[in-house]
């Protein structure tokens, strides 16, 4: 029988020094550290489409709006991340002892690639959900025009909806916003 080498063990304040020299970002998942591999053109035009639009709509409202870069602590599940684009009512709670770190986001959106959908609409989505300010997930798929939309419609109850059509228009519940899904999607090329 060969020995398997044992895989380091992170604590959360080890994860935050390596990721402040770190040149890409990582993901944080109760001891484990996940680098979060590149986006493609499509990937960061959805995103970028979103976080505009919803920017300009929320634009002198009670809310931050980030995109990519933004990170995101989920205590109890032990999970640092970086969500696509994410909607935090001001006042912004950030972890405590950090200055760089969010608690309190009402909305996240994720783009799928083929890499993570099963984790973002599986394990990503429990630990979202024990978020007590998390009200809104959508999921966008960038290989397609086809978008997952979940509305926190009481304790442990999600409505699920999914758009297919470029002219359905989407509407946000935890603030006022309408998006035409052909918005999201606006100068995406499809592979054939």
């Amino acid at each position: 029988m060969i020995a398997q080498p044992e895989t380091k063990r992170y604590s959360t304040d080890e994860y935050l020094e390596l990721e402040i020299v770190a040149d890409i970002r990582n993901e944080y998942r109760n001891g484990d550290i996940i680098p979060m591999t590149g986006g493609t053109p499509n990937h960061n035009d959805i995103a970028g489409n979103l976080y505009i639009l919803l920017k300009s709509t929320l634009k002198g409202k009670n809310y931050r709006t980030f995109y990519a870069d933004q990170r995101l602590w989920i205590p109890s599940v032990s999970v640092y991340t970086y969500p696509d684009v994410m909607v935090v009512p001001q006042p912004i709670e950030l972890q405590t002892g950090r200055k760089d770190t969010v608690v309190n986001p009402c909305f996240i959106a994720e783009v799928l690639s083929k890499s993570t959908q099963n984790y973002d609409r599986s394990e990503k989505f429990i630990a979202y959900r024990s978020i007590p300010t998390f009200q809104e997930y959508l999921l966008i798929d960038q290989y397609r025009i086809h978008v997952e939309h979940h509305v926190k419609t009481a304790p442990h109850q999600w409505l699920f909806s999914e758009y297919d059509d470029p002219n359905a228009t989407l509407s946000l519940s935890s603030f006022e916003f309408q998006i035409q899904i052909a918005d999201l999607y606006e100068s995406i090329e499809f592979e054939a």
